[in-house]
């Protein structure tokens, strides 16, 4: 009996791509990083989702973006302890 693991889900978020061009090259540099088995990029929101077999080095991920001409946005922390806004009046 083989088993299988599930692929990994990644979601990012690339700045200033700003046609269908810079989407095939974003698609192509972090394609071209070893496991990866799909890359989805959505142009107006600039998320990029990757599909692995294993999770991913954001370095990799960051060198790749950085080699088709684009930046990798930096990962938005969310407020702790006091609800998802921080207002406190979320739940």
């Amino acid at each position: 009996m083989s088993t299988s693991t599930a692929p990994v889900v990644a979601t990012y978020t690339v700045t200033g791509m700003t046609c269908g061009h810079c989407v095939g090259s974003v698609r192509a540099e972090i394609g071209a990083i070893e496991g990866v088995t799909g890359v989805e990029v959505d142009l107006p929101t600039g998320a990029v989702t990757v599909t692995s077999a294993a999770p991913l080095a954001g370095a990799d991920v960051a060198a790749a973006v950085t080699e088709a001409g684009y930046e990798l946005a930096p990962e938005r922390s969310l407020p702790q302890a006091s609800g998802c806004c921080g207002s406190g009046g979320c739940h």
